[in-house]
């Protein structure tokens, strides 16, 4: 502690002593949680298909990231060797622990879908693409109309302009 003193003044303490009047309670090893076979059953179901969604995700991060580095290439156009796909893909399957109906359970595999989300895109593109060709189309009919009217309107006008 550092003490300020002043020739006229008493010496002054920049920081108070505190006293602690409690002690602190030592740690007391915890009680050991009794669970049943079937909450551990159900809690190790639900790590598997935790650890199934993450591998999942993890699959689709590499294929993603080999695509991109497939995009970026700059192949020389001698050497077709060098510009192959860096990842091939087959069929992929994760494990899976299904609940049936009857309160039972399965150990299976469940496929992972690596191009849902190409079949996606292209599936939005297409409906986006329908979804335009029919504004055109109504935007084209509606001026088809408006025009069809004003150009009776003028024929008509000349008609009588020119009969009068």
């Amino acid at each position: 502690m550092k003490k300020i003193s002043d020739t006229d003044k008493k010496p002054i303490l920049l920081f108070q002593p505190t006293f602690v009047t409690t002690a602190i309670v030592p740690l007391q090893p915890q009680e050991k949680k009794i669970i049943s076979e079937q909450e551990r059953f159900i809690t190790q179901v639900e790590r598997i298909n935790q650890m199934a969604e993450e591998l999942e995700a993890a699959i689709l991060e590499l294929k993603a990231i080999a695509n991109k580095m497939n995009t970026q290439k700059r192949c020389p156009f001698l050497i077709k060797e060098i510009c192959k796909n860096i990842c091939q893909y087959f069929a992929v399957s994760i494990p899976w622990v299904k609940r049936k109906s009857d309160e039972s359970f399965i150990l299976t595999t469940r496929k992972v879908d690596l191009f849902r989300a190409e079949r996606e895109a292209a599936l939005l593109a297409q409906q986006l693409r329908q979804q335009t060709k029919k504004r055109l189309a109504s935007q084209r009919h509606r001026k088809n109309k408006n025009g069809a009217e004003a150009d009776t309107k003028r024929f008509f006008k000349r008609v009588l302009v020119n009969k009068s």
